[in-house]
């Protein structure tokens, strides 16, 4: 009893009436921390850490003019006739995670939508007023730099995916200047590089045969008289 009263237990006992301090759910002790100097940006070859703000050279060169249309007839038909549809397919293979029907509907509605109130805007000059007229077309001329600006943001990041340099100039302004032309580009050197006719090198594992144990003649007494059943191994 002496040795208890100098050496108070190290434990802390709680009543009934008392309650812990925080509850703590299961598994939450378990949660992933996340630690910022992890995130550390690294090259593809070397793996080495690269620096803030590090951009990769964009120096190669295209594999095919940008008015060699005529390259590729499938693309070439797409983008002179659905422009929209071969839009959608860029933006599809460079932005991994989305499809090409949102794109497509955006680029139909300012695209192709702008040049059919152009056209009817043409078709009825004298039956509109001349300032309407004007409105609409700033209205039009507004919505085709902005796509053009939409267009040559998918535009670089496929330069920067391929380290491709600017062919003939800034992107926004090549889609502005050359957009259906540009999409035709685009299409042949993501096609180029990632053929969709490519056959991958798969190897086909087969697996062993069940194996059963069966007896197939009665048990033999060998000479110190021990009963032996003779056992075989059969594949099915």
């Amino acid at each position: 009893m002496a040795e208890e009263i100098n050496h108070p237990s190290r434990y802390v006992k709680l009543g009934k009436d008392q309650s812990p301090v925080e509850d703590i759910e299961p598994g939450e002790l378990n949660q992933p921390i996340d630690v910022p100097q992890l995130h550390i940006r690294k090259c593809g070859e070397c793996r080495q850490p690269l620096p803030d703000g590090y951009q990769a050279p964009g120096d190669e060169p295209w594999s095919t003019g940008i008015f060699q249309c005529a390259e590729d007839t499938e693309s070439c038909k797409t983008g002179l006739f659905c422009p929209c549809v071969l839009f959608g397919r860029n933006v599809e293979r460079v932005r991994e995670g989305t499809t090409w029907a949102r794109p497509c509907i955006c680029h139909a509605i300012f695209v192709e939508g702008g040049l059919a109130v152009a056209a009817a805007t043409a078709a009825l000059h004298g039956f509109i007023e001349p300032r309407t007229t004007f409105l609409i077309c700033e209205a039009l001329v507004y919505s085709w730099w902005i796509c053009g600006l939409y267009s040559g943001i998918v535009r670089q990041l496929l330069q920067r995916k391929y380290h491709l340099k600017n062919s003939p100039c800034n992107p926004c302004l090549v889609h502005c200047c050359f957009h259906w032309c540009a999409l035709c580009q685009e299409h042949r050197e993501m096609k180029i590089r990632l053929p969709d006719d490519a056959a991958l090198t798969t190897t086909t594992l087969n697996p062993p045969p069940v194996q059963e144990m069966t007896g197939n003649s009665p048990m033999s007494t060998s000479e110190n008289g021990k009963a032996h059943s003779h056992v075989e191994m059969q594949a099915l």
